[in-house]
């Protein structure tokens, strides 16, 4: 009897080993699903319920509609909701949650459009764009300042495998360190101000380009690439705050994006890439100037946001690589290193140069 019912007990479950596993949790879901039904059906109070939650829900679904028309005439109100406007994601399925708990139809229901809203925007970045093929690499690195080991940061990013790599935040102090340690990949380089950039291809027509700073900080050069010749600009725009009495302060940096913008537009060739820290994403109206007339390789080829700010915590994209004539086959980031941002490459197609 004992080994009767034990088998009849296994037979039951389906067999043995993982397909009783299943079977057991088919139940407990089946078992789940009975008793919320069960809770729900009958109770007049279901769609009267969570009229907070349903609210919520209606305001981050316009918030992420029309986030284009929030001014920035107090604080940059519009640019601070745009740099961070992915997170409003993470309140979807907390709502969810809320809404099941509370039993609320009603907001069950409301929850639907913020989530189709989201994935409207942002759901192209979570599928997989990246390619193969391509013909040069490059790669952007705030190295920060106040970095510890540069040397290290510098070997790191060289074992990238980039072509052309861009360092903001170089001091002067700093900049032979990155010089020694790059000298055996990169042949080529040329530092301007506060920004670098290094190339396995010659460089030609570098000069610093003025974004209205007072010092400099933005860079363009041409590289000899094999497939023709190429415009790099490297550019670190200047710093926004988060300020409790001025808001997301901003105006510098937008009027440097501005004046870099200009000096993109002016190129006369057509191959560009920009390589930098523009503290700023691609959301944020306020790059217009650049954002406009370029195209993220993250957003074309890349999978995923790949935020690189603040490194030990990812929140947003402020370091870009975007071209112009020249098409993204991947991009990501790079692992880190002991600065406060990540590294970012990206791989590119070239137009070859008709002879």
């Amino acid at each position: 009897m004992a080994q009767q019912a034990y088998m009849t007990e296994t037979d039951g479950d389906g067999g043995s080993g993982p397909e009783r596993q299943r079977a057991r949790l088919r139940r407990l879901v089946g078992d789940l699903a009975a008793r919320l039904s069960a809770g729900w059906r009958g109770d007049p109070r279901i769609w009267r319920r969570g009229l907070v939650l349903a609210a919520l829900a209606l305001l981050f679904s316009l918030v992420m509609l029309v986030h284009s028309r929030i001014p920035n005439r107090f604080g940059n109100l519009g640019s601070l909701t745009e740099t961070f406007l992915p997170w409003i994601g993470l309140f979807i399925p907390l709502l969810l949650v809320l809404a099941l708990v509370r039993r609320s139809a009603t907001a069950l229901i409301a929850v639907v459009l913020p989530a189709v809203v989201w994935l409207n925007l942002f759901g192209g970045l979570l599928s997989e764009k990246t390619g193969g093929g391509g013909d040069l690499t490059v790669a952007t690195h705030n190295v920060n300042a106040d970095n510890p080991d540069p040397s290290g940061t510098a070997r790191d990013v060289a074992a990238s495998g980039a072509d052309v790599v861009a360092l903001e935040e170089l001091t002067a102090s700093a900049v032979p360190v990155y010089e020694k340690a790059l000298a055996t990949t990169y042949r080529y380089h040329s530092v301007q101000g506060t920004v670098g950039l290094w190339s396995k291809y010659p460089l030609s027509g570098v000069k610093p380009v003025d974004i209205k700073l007072g010092w400099t900080r933005a860079m363009r050069a041409t590289a000899a690439t094999p497939e023709g010749d190429v415009a790099f600009y490297v550019a670190h725009l200047p710093s926004v705050r988060v300020k409790l009495q001025a808001g997301f302060t901003a105006r510098q940096r937008d009027k440097s994006a501005d004046a870099l913008g200009e000096a993109i537009a002016d190129e006369r060739i057509d191959q560009v890439v920009l390589l930098g820290d523009l503290n700023g994403t691609m959301n944020d109206r306020s790059l217009n100037a650049v954002t406009s007339q370029m195209r993220s390789t993250q957003g074309a080829a890349g999978h995923g946001f790949g935020f690189s700010w603040p490194a030990s915590f990812p929140m947003a994209r402020i370091d870009q690589i975007m071209v112009k004539g020249v098409e993204p086959v991947t991009s990501w980031t790079l692992p880190q290193t002991t600065s406060d941002h990540l590294p970012v490459a990206a791989r590119v197609k070239v137009a070859t140069t008709d002879s």
